[in-house]
């Protein structure tokens, strides 16, 4: 006789070898990294589609997608915190709990953003109260009203993620999210510019075609996951209106930290811009090409971090200490070998890079290109301290570890980061240089005072009962 499909175990993997953790990684770190490039796609096509209708659509697009970002970024760290509980109960085996974590994460970024309305639909006032023209603020606040039912589903979809990744199926998140770029390329043209006999909608047709795709990626992730036996036997949506209230919670308490520490980090490269206007115009417009190719680069730790996460996750839920040792140095290892060769390639060929982000035949373009080349030869410096860093936090993550780390976290970005990068630049009078040095060190002390945490609390945790750490 079957065994009830509630007391199903799932048996992840055991082998210990280096070379099985390294292969575990690759399979699960790329496909996340892809994934994360091609998120970057969406938004990047968007920008190019929208600034041919011009410079105040423009304006308004990147005002509305920051308003919305920040409010996305705050809520996914609700759908973080899924990862680790997740796999952990993967690594155990214990499906009740891989249901419970998935269905109380998708309660929780449904009230979220519930909680969040009030914001959308008051949008323009609060523009208009950050000193943004009334014009612009009143194009963004249309976005924003149409463009906020783009937020639930991509909450939604970053909840139901974590069981593909958790159980080693993330190729499918690629998948998923390059039909969404094509998707977007296709309707973003069509739909703003008025291609192919649609009409021609502008900024309200981007914001459409926005809900419309994480739309699109939310019923192909769950239609995966309700395709197949090995994922749909967690049956996330049976009885999905019986609550959870120890999980439920348990999302809130991982997920607010993390959340906390991802706006953290946001915003301190939103005041670098900031502090780069200051300087002046050419220095900020040097400042937007270095810090487009950091952020390129940071996608790779990124899709790693995730992959970490969930590595020492399963780790962890095994009770198998060996094997959350062995994954964690072997993504931290993989993480700084890619960033050891960013940062050769970005101090080798800075102004070549500089030079695909700038129309090199106009007046401007050698007076940028002269600024940014040292910048962007930081911006190589900064892959690798940034990249460990994110890791760190990913390892962290995978140990339900959350609320120390967005202390450490906000330490190093503020009062050391912050602090230094103002420091260097006006007082010091090193100028925009000064801002990246700063920030560079920032980072670097975020990278050790996380890693310092993981080693102190993988010493700890050796002899320990499993999840002993999470209580």
């Amino acid at each position: 006789m079957d065994t009830p499909i509630n007391e199903r175990t799932i048996a992840p993997s055991t082998d210990n070898r280096w070379e099985s953790h390294f292969r575990a990684t690759l399979a699960l770190g790329v496909p996340l990294i892809g994934a994360q490039l091609a998120q970057l796609g969406i938004n990047t096509t968007d920008v190019m589609i929208v600034g041919q209708l011009g410079a105040e659509h423009l304006a308004a697009m990147v005002l509305s997608a920051q308003f919305l970002f920040t409010i996305l970024v705050f809520g996914s760290g609700f759908a973080i915190a899924v990862i680790p509980m997740v796999a952990q109960a993967y690594g155990r085996g214990d499906i009740v709990s891989v249901r419970r974590s998935l269905r109380m994460g998708l309660w929780v970024v449904l009230a979220y953003w519930l909680l969040m309305l009030p914001a959308f639909f008051n949008s323009e006032s609060i523009l208009l109260a950050a000193g943004q023209k009334p014009e612009v603020a009143a194009l963004a606040h249309g976005y924003i009203v149409i463009g906020q039912f783009a937020v639930l589903p991509g909450l939604l979809y970053n909840v139901i993620r974590s069981l593909v990744s958790a159980i080693g199926r993330a190729a499918v998140i690629l998948n998923v999210t390059i039909a969404m770029l094509v998707l977007n390329a296709f309707f973003a043209y069509a739909l703003v510019l008025g291609h192919f006999g649609f009409p021609a909608l502008g900024l309200e047709g981007a914001a459409i075609v926005s809900v419309l795709v994480q739309l699109a990626g939310f019923i192909f992730i769950v239609a995966y996951v309700q395709s197949r036996a090995d994922t749909r036997r967690y049956e996330i949506f049976v009885r999905f209106w019986r609550p959870d209230w120890k999980a439920f919670w348990e999302v809130v308490r991982l997920g607010l930290p993390i959340s906390v520490t991802i706006l953290a980090e946001v915003s301190l490269f939103t005041v670098a811009s900031l502090m780069m206007g200051h300087i002046g115009t050419i220095e900020l417009a040097a400042h937007g090409i270095a810090l487009q190719w950091a952020s390129i680069a940071f996608m790779i730790p990124l899709g790693l971090s995730q992959a970490a996460t969930v590595r020492v996750g399963v780790a962890h839920g095994q009770g198998n200490h060996a094997a959350l040792i062995r994954a964690s140095i072997t993504v931290m290892a993989i993480a700084c070998v890619i960033a050891a060769i960013g940062g050769i390639v970005f101090a080798v060929v800075p102004e070549f890079l500089g030079s695909w982000f700038l129309d090199t035949k106009s007046p401007e373009a050698s007076q940028v290109l002269a600024y940014a080349g040292p910048l962007i030869v930081v911006a190589g410096l900064f892959q690798l301290v940034d990249g460990i860093q994110a890791i760190a936090n990913g390892l962290l993550r995978g140990l339900k570890d959350a609320r120390v780390p967005m202390i450490l976290a906000l330490i190093a970005y503020w009062p050391i980061g912050f602090f230094l990068a103002w420091a260097f630049a006006f007082p010091l009078g090193f100028g925009g240089v000064g801002i990246w040095f700063g920030f560079l060190v920032g980072l670097a002390a975020a990278a050790v005072m996380l890693c310092a945490r993981f080693y102190l609390l993988v010493r700890r945790e050796r002899g320990m009962p499993d999840n002993a750490l999470a209580r």
